[in-house]
């Protein structure tokens, strides 16, 4: 069995993305990395060439500003790399800039790997989420946050990277048939210096918006106000191995009383239904589970 891995990433040092900690969180189980480095403002590729494997492989690109509806050009970036990736693997493992798996859940993952290896009516595999916001100790929990997400797919089959990336489809944007796996995918996007948070927030929406809505919505100021979280709940297990340096380096502090909860009634009765029955009202599924 062959394994690609495949990322994308620009300005990884300009705004903080665990990018080396992403890839090296799932370089065990891969075969070989690709990932396509965008023109940078920092020092990304040399952060990338740093990376001491024979499996890394560097695309430079440079990115398409002017896909600024719906976070497009960050498809066409994973695409990039998606196409790059070995003819001959068999699965191919998508990780984003912000996200880590922890290695508790390798061995879940090889195992599902080879279990559907052959099992041509399924398109992929589906991972779980915990969503870190404000600081490495919470976890957000409304549902509005998405809990599930297709990570692993199987390649050459006219699959891409849909939307703004979150996700795959395949030929006649059909979604992929998946099986869900007990794994995790740690996501850090929202733990950052609420300096280097603010900053990012700027710059990223501007992916998906244009400068008018920028004008109306984005509000210029020194520091991303974390307080605007509507539900937080304490994180008391492990982060993963690689992720360990960073967390000791956190120079912020970030309290929450997690029994405050800004849930809207509907917000509130959606959560309530799923802690009692695992069912998420409402929620939006690119994929097929089989």
């Amino acid at each position: 069995m062959k394994v690609s891995g495949f990322s994308f990433v620009k300005n990884a040092l300009k705004f903080d993305y665990p990018i080396i900690e992403s890839i090296n969180s799932i370089l065990p189980l891969c075969d070989e990395f690709i990932i396509a480095v965008g023109k940078s403002e920092d020092e990304t590729l040399n952060l990338i060439k740093s990376i001491k494997s024979d499996k890394i492989k560097i695309i430079e690109t440079v990115w398409d500003e002017t896909l600024r509806v719906g976070g497009r050009v960050l498809a066409v970036e994973t695409d990039k790399a998606l196409a790059a990736i070995d003819k001959n693997s068999d699965w191919a493992f998508y990780i984003q800039g912000d996200e880590v798996v922890h290695e508790k859940y390798h061995k879940n993952i090889l195992n599902a790997m080879k279990e559907y290896k052959d099992a041509k009516n399924v398109d992929g595999l589906l991972f779980k989420y915990k969503h870190f916001f404000g600081s490495y100790d919470y976890v957000a929990d409304a549902p509005d946050w998405y809990r599930r997400e297709i990570r692993v797919i199987r390649p050459n089959k006219g699959v891409y990277s849909y939307k703004d990336a979150q996700g795959f489809r395949k030929e006649n944007n059909k979604v992929l048939n998946v099986k869900l796996i007990d794994a995790y995918i740690y996501h850090y996007g929202w733990v950052k210096r609420p300096d280097t948070m603010q900053q990012k927030q700027e710059n990223f929406n501007k992916l998906w918006h244009d400068d008018e809505w920028m004008e109306k919505n984005v509000q210029k100021k020194e520091e991303f106000d974390y307080s605007i979280i509507n539900s937080l709940s304490l994180f008391d297990d492990t982060h993963p191995e690689v992720m360990q340096a960073r967390i000791n380096k956190q120079n912020w502090k970030f309290d929450y009383d997690i029994s405050f909860k800004k849930l809207s009634l509907k917000n509130s009765f959606k959560r309530n239904v799923e802690k009692y029955t695992g069912i998420r009202i409402g929620e939006y599924k690119n994929y097929k589970i089989v």
